[in-house]
């Protein structure tokens, strides 16, 4: 058991990136994780982390061991939470992270229900756009387009949500309107760069079943598409929202959609949706309060973007 107590507190304490916060996780105060490492450390006969002021590394014997020991914690956390998921309600706290477009205008709406429902969880929000690390960050769900999606987590495919490129009345009527998105070339464009990689989001449209990136005259970047969405109302250019950002702005006149759909006729491209995904780690943590969550918050999107 006291070895139990030591491994816990390394573990945690790599995973969270101090003694502290490892502390924090485990429900113990820091001196008490800090003497599980130390004993843990005497009883091994080896030093496991080099320890400064500002943060911890691991020695060549610590990484070797937290290779091995890391899964069983793992492990053992999930069994016990396996275990009283079957004699408990969906209980605990509920990390999700969200894009802070998607945390703003979709997420935060839903989650007074979901807690309502379930008044056992304590949801806490997380709105981003630059990479989430589920381990490191304690992240039980993070929501992605598809740019985020990276090698390792498990992804379900949550919604499409139609882009919309816009502008403002004022900005057209001096600009003038793009008929097909090669026109847009020629008119000032309002472009997101993604804070995971740094790439600028591309244009894509379908025209014919055939896929293209329309060739823009950038004038403006931005990572938050909110500030966006505020410059193209302020007559700054055209740009490419999702539509849970764009409709507000869409019905009360601020903005006008620039490539409004035209059924089946005519050569009008149709533009690329975005593609959202509910991501964990792995499939062991699908515990009761992320299935309920998951579960909860697909029948809630609405059915109309």
């Amino acid at each position: 058991m006291e070895n139990l107590r030591g491994i816990e507190s390394f573990v945690k304490a790599v995973e969270h990136g101090s003694i502290a916060s490892a502390a924090r996780q485990l429900g113990i105060s820091a001196a008490a994780a800090s003497q599980n490492i130390a004993r843990l450390e005497s009883q091994l006969g080896v030093r496991l982390l080099t320890r400064t002021t500002r943060r911890l590394a691991l020695t060549d014997s610590g990484t070797l061991y937290y290779a091995r020991v890391s899964g069983i914690v793992r492990d053992l956390e999930l069994a016990h939470a396996a275990v009283t998921a079957q004699h408990t309600q969906p209980q605990g706290r509920l990390r999700i992270a969200a894009s802070a477009a998607f945390g703003r205008h979709v997420l935060a709406p839903l989650i007074p229900a979901f807690s309502r429902l379930y008044p056992r969880v304590m949801c806490e929000v997380v709105t981003t756009d630059r990479a989430v690390k589920h381990i490191q960050e304690s992240v039980d769900i993070s929501i992605r387009i598809a740019q985020q999606l990276e090698d390792g987590l498990v992804a379900r495919h949550l919604v499409t949500v139609p882009s919309i490129y816009c502008a403002s009345p004022a900005y057209l009527e001096r600009a003038g309107r793009p008929q097909e998105p090669e026109d847009l070339r020629d008119h000032d464009c309002l472009v997101f760069r993604i804070p995971v990689d740094g790439r600028l989001m591309r244009w894509g449209f379908v025209r014919d079943g055939v896929p293209f990136e329309a060739p823009v005259r950038t004038s403006m970047i931005s990572d938050d598409i909110d500030v966006l969405a505020k410059a193209a109302v302020a007559g700054g250019g055209i740009t490419r929202l999702a539509s849970f950002v764009a409709r507000p702005y869409l019905s009360s006149g601020q903005l006008v959609e620039v490539f409004p759909p035209r059924g089946t006729t005519g050569s009008q491209a149709q533009t690329d949706p975005l593609e959202f995904y509910l991501c964990v780690r792995d499939r062991h943590e699908l515990t009761p309060k992320v299935n309920a969550f998951m579960a909860y918050f697909a029948s809630a999107l609405p059915r109309e973007w």
